[in-house]
């Protein structure tokens, strides 16, 4: 019956259910299984039709409909986009397809509604920043955010789970009190002097100024009435204040970005502007345009590019483009690597965050970041690249051309994420190049695969080109290595710190057996040819050269743009995109590659496109 449901109705429970229970995701996605706090919770075994029902309503925020087949109600269980469970369904089963065609069936009115986007933890301690002046960064207690399409900010991905739910309603408390300390407004959030008598009408005001900042919109009547009683009757005034503030901070007016249309639009559209170039609330000026009926995109975008806050925002985008956090978090060998510490793995953070706002803030073309021989090291980094020391930190340094290091590829960020905490992975290193600056995702291996490579011993010593002849030789893992692997070899001139090596060591410890023997190094020549698969000409031998082929590649510029685009609207780019994406890569080029004019573009349509 399956291959027959683009003909029928689809029925979700008759159609879907038994898929999903089949796939046996109800394991982890349970009231106490291990998936309990995403958004999937299948209802308890032998459930009614009315709670199955609902359970096919739920699952409607995974639907992409744009492009059913991109949902990630389909592609998790596929294990498409990694999935902690693994592959519970088959690609291009029939099971899939029972998928993707109730996906495919869901009311086309649904198409309407813009994806719902909470605050990501960044927005929220910036937004309660400009709101109550608060400096503390309460977000950073918060439950960290998943990476999804490599973003953590994409609206698929932004339930709130019940451990988010808590921490959310223990901020509202502390802020509130923070708000309003020992019982007075030193903030100066109440726009009034309440006194006797006139209280109602104080509360009112207070209630409607500040909770039309809070919900970047007016308040309607009904909203007032609400709050303004709610106040009235906690007794004294600012503790009434304090619930006020306490509750719409909890409120998903406030934790969500929601839009509604109608007479809403322009603040609406304050808020679309503020949150992708600034990651905070509207300032006053928009908010005066808003109340106006009318915003001045074009003006309203350069005034906003000129402020300092969008330099925060480009940053947050290059961090999670360029996956900081591996960096920060990563771990090597301190045997191997007694210089790398945190302090290292933030200035390497630092460089290239320096690096990147340089070349867009300074109006250079953006494809310098793979070929440009110049970079912002401080002291620890210049040692590390065997340059003068700088006099001050993060001054730009020029490496000379004999190094072969340039652009990002070059710089300690990218070479020590890439790598293992005791060796290089010119496999991870080919994969991050094709994901990030290629937009061209690796397949997972099959199911089974065996990865493991030739153990090193002393008596057989290999370099990683030695060992990873075992990808290509198995038919099972050569398609997709010859994607990767080419690409990484032609980065071994570097460890995994991203120093410059001359040849590969292998440094074998004592084991238990052994261990009143001496450490024993093996140093092998290295062979760094490396090419890019399915690109013409495309050999090289160093970041340089690999650097110079990406900013050339339309592939690599065209990746630029679809990176940015699922950044800025918080989801991965679907068919009906694909006449706006050419637009965005025309008008990218046509300005020689001018970032701002990138986020201008991409800022304006989200401003004026509403669906």
């Amino acid at each position: 019956m399956l291959p027959l449901l683009a003909l029928a109705v689809v029925d979700f429970a008759r159609d879907v259910y038994p898929v999903l229970e089949k796939a046996q995701c109800r394991n982890c996605h349970n009231e106490k299984g291990p998936a309990s706090t995403t958004r999937v919770r299948f209802p308890a075994p032998g459930a009614n039709p009315a709670a199955v029902s609902e359970f096919a309503k739920s699952l409607e925020v995974l639907v992409d409909r744009p492009d059913p087949a991109q949902s990630t109600l389909v592609r998790k269980p596929t294990n498409k986009e990694k999935h902690t469970g693994g592959q519970l369904i088959q690609p291009g089963s029939a099971a899939e397809k029972a998928l993707i065609e109730w996906a495919r069936s869901l009311p086309v009115a649904a198409l309407a509604a813009p994806p719902l986007r909470r605050l990501t933890h960044l927005q929220y301690d910036n937004t309660v920043r400009d709101l109550l002046g608060d400096q503390t960064r309460p977000a950073s207690r918060f439950p960290p955010e998943d990476y999804v399409n490599g973003f953590q900010n994409q609206a698929s991905s932004q339930d709130v789970p019940p451990l988010l739910a808590r921490a959310y309603a223990n901020s509202a408390e502390r802020l509130a009190r923070s708000a309003f300390p020992g019982g007075r407004d030193v903030n100066k959030l109440i726009p009034c002097e309440p006194r006797p008598g006139t209280d109602a009408a104080c509360a009112n005001r207070f209630v409607r100024t500040f909770g039309a900042r809070a919900f970047r919109r007016p308040l309607t009547d009904a909203e007032a009435r609400r709050y303004t009683t709610a106040l009235l009757s906690a007794g004294a005034f600012v503790e009434g204040a304090r619930v006020v503030v306490e509750a719409m901070l909890q409120s998903p007016k406030f934790l969500f970005r929601i839009e509604t249309g109608g007479a809403n639009r322009p603040y609406e559209t304050a808020s679309r502007l503020s949150y992708l170039l600034w990651n905070t609330m509207p300032d006053a000026e928009l908010f005066r345009e808003a109340a106006s009926g009318r915003i001045g995109v074009d003006r309203a975008l350069r005034r906003m590019l000129a402020d300092d806050r969008a330099r925060g925002a480009l940053d947050d985008f290059v961090a999670q483009w360029l996956r900081f956090d591996l960096l920060l978090n990563s771990v090597k060998d301190r045997r191997l690597f007694p210089e790398f510490s945190e302090d290292l793995a933030a200035a390497m953070a630092e460089e290239t965050r320096r690096f990147v706002a340089d070349i867009v803030w300074g109006d250079r073309p953006f494809m310098e970041v793979f070929t440009s021989p110049s970079s912002h090291a401080g002291a620890s980094l210049a040692q590390l690249y065997g340059v003068s020391r700088p006099a001050t930190e993060f001054v730009r340094v020029s490496h000379v051309p004999e190094s072969g290091r340039a652009g990002l590829l070059g710089q300690a960020m990218f070479l020590t994420v890439t790598s293992k905490p005791g060796e290089t992975s010119p496999t991870i290193r080919g994969f991050f190049v094709r994901e990030h600056f290629l937009c061209s995702p690796v397949p997972d291996p099959p199911p089974g695969t065996n990865s493991s490579l030739p153990p090193q011993t002393p008596g057989r010593p290999l370099t990683a080109r030695q060992r990873l002849g075992e990808h290509v030789a198995n038919p099972a893992c050569a398609g997709c290595h010859r994607l990767m692997d080419p690409i990484g070899f032609g980065l071994e001139g570097f460890d995994a710190i991203g120093r410059k090596r001359e040849r590969e060591t292998i440094t074998f410890f004592p084991t238990r057996e052994t261990r009143n023997d001496q450490p024993r190094s093996v140093h092998l020549p290295l062979d760094t040819a490396g090419d890019v698969d399915g690109m013409a000409n495309a050999a090289f031998t160093d970041p340089a050269g690999l650097g110079r082929l990406l900013a050339a590649s339309s592939q690599c510029q065209e990746c630029v743009v679809k990176q940015y685009f699922r950044y800025a609207m918080g989801r991965h780019e679907g068919r009906s995109d694909q006449d706006l994406l050419a637009r965005a890569v025309e008008r990218f080029r046509a300005s020689q590659f001018n970032f701002k004019e990138l986020m201008m573009f991409v800022a304006s349509n989200a401003a004026t496109n509403f669906p």
